[in-house]
């Protein structure tokens, strides 16, 4: 075997700070790029570890075909005996709003009420009148094919004038909408290898789009990534005094979701709960003003030690 770890990805930009961490800690890596990508099952694995960083909002970049040779890839290395870290079943999950419903009512975690459909009017009958409501995709991603609606005529509005927006996967939901604190938005947990890795809120101006990478939302607000434009960009502050309790929920998420990397998101209602709504496999870090490591650096020295760990094996 050439290398010692293969990632896998598609977003041309947001790898690039752990190839760096990587390339530091000396790592023979190889990059698989799940944009024109190609494989033989039968050839197999070519390292003992993978690491997938694929993306449900792939199809935003033109590149749709990513998701299902991610998912194709990953089965097979599955199969074939290697190990991959937040493989096809942990992508499957970041893949479907519903299945993170459903994992989070076994686990009896607050969470949004949330109604797939794909017919409006039997989705109109089943949902009653709770408005507002967010209208979002089941596969979702940094916020795209997102709106807050108050009434069933602007559902119905909505998609006779942009009937695009049941693509790529022609699944919607309809997702229970909560008041919150403007000023204090909502909290994204980043966890790695089942502990916390650091907490930030994330102010939004009125977007959805809440990545937290900086190719997405730099300071600057000059987004390279096609996805929802806002007049001012979310803020991302560090969370230090992050509650107990949505730690230990985020790492139950996490043991569950069988995630070694990843970000849990939640708000906190008016009424004081902590309402958990997003599971995310492919953990974008940002380097916040006044943590003191290197976020980039630490996932690198995980994927070191299990490399390390796949040889002795």
């Amino acid at each position: 075997m050439s290398h010692d770890l293969i990632v896998l990805y598609e977003h041309p930009e947001w790898q690039k700070p752990l190839f760096s961490a990587l390339d530091a800690q000396g790592v023979r890596y190889g990059a698989f790029d799940l944009k024109k990508g190609c494989f033989d099952p039968d050839a197999i694995p070519e390292a003992q570890v993978y690491f997938n960083q694929a993306s449900p909002s792939a199809y935003k970049r033109d590149h749709t075909r990513a998701v299902p040779l991610a998912l194709a890839l990953m089965r097979s290395l599955e199969q074939r005996g290697a190990r991959v870290l937040n493989g096809s079943s942990a992508f499957s999950l970041e893949l479907s709003k519903t299945f993170q419903a459903a994992l989070m009512k076994s686990l009896e975690i607050e969470h949004p009420r949330t109604l797939a459909f794909n017919d409006v009017e039997v989705a109109l009958d089943m949902w009653g009148d709770r408005w507002p409501a967010l209208v979002k995709p089941d596969q979702g991603g940094s916020g795209a094919r997102m709106f807050l609606l108050h009434s069933p005529d602007e559902l119905v509005r909505l998609l006779d004038d942009s009937p695009e927006i049941w693509l790529p996967d022609n699944l919607l939901l309809m997702q229970e909408y909560f008041e919150t604190d403007p000023s204090k938005g909502i909290v994204r947990m980043e966890f790695l290898d089942g502990e916390l890795l650091y907490a930030m809120r994330v102010i939004s101006s009125g977007t959805f789009n809440l990545c937290p990478s900086e190719t997405c939302n730099p300071e600057s607000g000059a987004s390279l990534c096609k996805l929802p434009d806002a007049q001012t960009p979310p803020r991302f502050v560090l969370y230090e005094d992050i509650p107990r309790a949505a730690v230990e929920t985020g790492k139950r998420l996490m043991k569950a979701a069988e995630l070694s990397v990843g970000g849990i998101e939640y708000l906190e209602a008016q009424d004081g709960r902590l309402v958990f709504y997003d599971i995310n496999a492919n953990s974008n870090l940002r380097r916040l003003a006044g943590l003191e490591f290197d976020p980039f650096a630490r996932v690198a020295t995980f994927l070191a030690s299990q490399v390390a760990l796949a040889a002795q094996s």
